[in-house]
């Protein structure tokens, strides 16, 4: 059997030490308690800081355990958190696309909105803020399912409600949509919960590539759906970089 991890070792002997000392300490402390270089001892502490488990004051450069590691037993990123980090890229988003945005968490067998920006062109529309949708049915949902197995529901387990002739009514269909959402890393949605309304939702990633919410956009089926219905080219590359210059803002590298 292949032998331990160095680097994991290191990392977590750093924060035993971090944790168990009770005050701030140095780099050169640490790396003198390790037994590292300090090129090495930086490296990690780096790292380590840039996933939230260890902060660093600007002001004296000394390190401190991180409030990341104090919360790794709860799920994803705090929604107030993810919605102010979304917040200029979705509205970008909107004005270059024409569309709805929304980002989305999982929230049991439902998504939860945490942000929506309205289409620019105008067109009556109420904010969905804290609203919930259905995972089977849109094209965020499909995108959790896809990309966030371990914290949603397995497609079986799921009350697939039909809302149109084209919403997904068996396990085996939504298994086959997911198959293709990871397969194009985008999922879609053509008017499966609201007639004439379609969507499309790629994932946000933080530290380590986990998803841990989706960014969607949503138009009407002519706008978003090109020939024999798939997206339009321009609008998943814009939607693909917004989600990626969100999900550096979450850690992800």
């Amino acid at each position: 059997m292949p032998g331990t991890i160095q680097s994991i070792e290191r990392a977590a002997a750093a924060l035993r030490l971090l944790a168990s000392t009770g005050r701030p300490l140095a780099l050169a402390e640490l790396s003198a308690a390790l037994d590292l270089p300090r090129p090495t001892a930086h490296g990690i502490l780096r790292t380590l800081r840039e996933v939230g488990f260890v902060d660093q004051d600007p002001t004296n450069a000394l390190y401190t355990v991180g409030a990341g590691l104090g919360s790794l037993s709860t799920p994803g990123w705090d929604r107030h958190d993810l919605r102010s980090r979304s917040m200029n890229w979705a509205d970008a988003l909107a004005g270059g696309t024409g569309c709805a945005v929304f980002v989305g968490v999982p929230d049991g067998r439902v998504v939860s909105l945490v942000h929506h920006v309205f289409r620019p062109d105008g067109s009556p529309q109420r904010l969905r803020t804290n609203e919930t949708v259905p995972m089977h049915a849109t094209a965020l949902g499909k995108c959790l399912l896809a990309f966030a197995p371990l914290v949603t529901p397995a497609a079986r387990d799921l009350d697939l409600q039909r809302y149109t002739g084209r919403t997904a009514t068996t396990p085996a269909a939504l298994e086959s949509q997911l198959v293709a959402a990871r397969r194009r890393g985008c999922a879609t949605g053509f008017a499966e919960y609201t007639q004439g309304v379609g969507g499309a939702a790629v994932p946000l990633r933080g530290a380590g590539g986990l998803a841990v919410g989706a960014l969607g956009i949503s138009a009407p089926v002519e706008h978003l759906f090109g020939a024999g219905g798939v997206v339009r080219a321009r609008l998943v590359d814009q939607l693909t970089a917004a989600a990626g210059e969100i999900s550096v803002t979450l850690g992800h590298s």
